[in-house]
C-alpha cells in the first residue's frame, strides 16, 4: 500500500467524484479509477458505492479514510522532523487573498516566517473568495485568506483576529456623507456599486431586507479598489468593507445595524503539502494563537 495511492483515495473520498479528484491530482480519470480498483483488490473490500452522479464511502471505506489520514499525517510529520536545519526550507508558497484588513496580519506572518526561513519565496494571488477556493481546488494555490463561511468538510483553517466592517463609501459632497451611519432605508432608490455575486443571497442583500428591491445595482466588481474607481465617477455609492486606506473624495460611513464578517486562512484537508508549506501553516497557527480581535 503506497502513500501516493492513499492520497488518491482521500481525494476521491473528499470530492465524491472521480473526475474532479483526477483533475485536482493532475492524473487521468482512468488512471485514478484503476488505482482505486487495485487498492480495493489489495484490501479485499469495496471502498465506494458508485452511482451515475457521485460516489459515497462504504463502512470499510470510512475505516480506511480514518487510517489513511493518520498514516499520511504521520508520514508528513516524519519527513518534516528530518529537516534538521532551518535554512533547508526553501521553495515557493502560493497564497490567495481577498482585500481585507486581515491581510495585514497575513503580511506580518510572512515577514516573521521570512526571518526564520529567508530562502522561502511567496506568490500572492488577489481575488474574491470564489476565485480563491477555485484555485485551491485546482491545486494552483496552497492556501487562501477568505471570508467566512468555510466548508469545514473540505478545509482546515485558522481564524484571523480582526473583523471586517461593512459600510458605504459616499462622495464627500453627498447627503449620505453627512450621516454617522447608514440604515437600509437610506439607500432606497439609490444606485450602488458592490461586490460581484448573488446580491439577493449576499450578506449585504440580507442586511437590506425589504429594501433590496429598491436599490439599483449599477455595477459590480470583484475587488474594492475597482468598486471605488466606479464610485468616484458617481456611478453609484460603494457598498464594501472598510480597509486601511482612503479613496479620494469618498467618505466611509458604517452600516447600522452593524454588519461584520470574519476571515480565515484556509487550506484543503487530506492533502499532502511540502515541508515548507506545512511549516508555514504551523507557524501561522502559532502566530495567531491568543491574538485578540481588532488589534489593527
Amino acid at each position: 500500500m503506497e502513500l501516493r495511492v492513499l492520497n488518491y483515495f482521500l481525494a476521491v473520498a473528499r470530492e465524491e467524484n472521480f473526475t474532479k479528484a483526477a483533475n485536482m491530482l493532475h492524473v487521468t480519470q482512468p488512471t485514478l479509477s484503476r488505482q482505486i480498483a487495485d487498492l480495493e483488490q489489495e484490501l479485499g473490500v469495496k471502498l465506494f458505492v458508485r452511482s451515475n452522479h457521485n460516489i459515497v464511502l462504504t463502512e470499510d471505506g470510512m475505516i480506511l479514510k480514518r487510517r489513511a489520514q493518520e498514516i499520511l499525517s504521520l508520514a508528513d510529520k516524519t519527513k518534516r522532523d528530518f529537516i534538521k536545519k532551518e535554512e533547508a526550507l526553501s521553495g515557493t508558497i502560493s497564497i490567495g487573498s481577498g482585500e481585507f484588513r486581515s491581510t495585514e496580519y497575513l503580511a506580518k506572518i510572512i515577514a516573521e516566517f521570512r526571518k526564520k526561513y529567508p530562502n522561502v519565496k511567496y506568490e500572492i494571488y488577489s481575488g474574491n473568495a470564489n476565485n480563491i477556493r477555485d484555485y485551491i481546488e485546482r491545486g494552483f494555490l496552497d492556501m487562501g485568506l477568505m471570508s467566512e463561511p468555510v466548508d469545514m468538510r473540505k478545509y482546515n483553517f485558522v481564524n484571523m483576529p480582526v473583523k471586517e466592517q461593512w459600510g458605504v463609501f459616499a462622495p464627500s459632497d453627498s447627503s449620505l456623507a453627512e450621516k454617522e451611519s447608514i440604515r437600509p432605508e437610506d439607500l432606497a432608490g439609490m444606485s450602488v456599486v458592490t461586490a460581484t455575486g448573488d446580491f439577493n443571497q449576499s450578506r449585504i442583500g440580507k442586511w437590506l431586507g425589504d429594501y433590496k428591491d429598491r436599490v439599483d445595482i449599477a455595477a459590480a466588481a470583484n475587488l474594492p479598489y475597482n468598486e471605488a474607481v466606479l464610485a468616484k465617477e458617481n456611478i453609484g455609492v460603494m457598498l464594501s468593507i472598510s480597509l486601511n486606506c482612503t479613496y479620494e473624495n469618498l467618505r466611509f460611513i458604517p452600516l447600522q445595524p452593524v454588519l461584520e464578517i470574519s476571515t480565515v486562512l484556509g487550506w484543503k484537508k487530506d492533502q499532502i503539502f511540502s515541508a515548507t508549506v506545512s511549516a508555514f501553516m504551523d507557524f501561522a497557527a502559532q502566530y495567531l494563537k491568543g491574538i485578540s480581535c481588532n488589534k489593527i
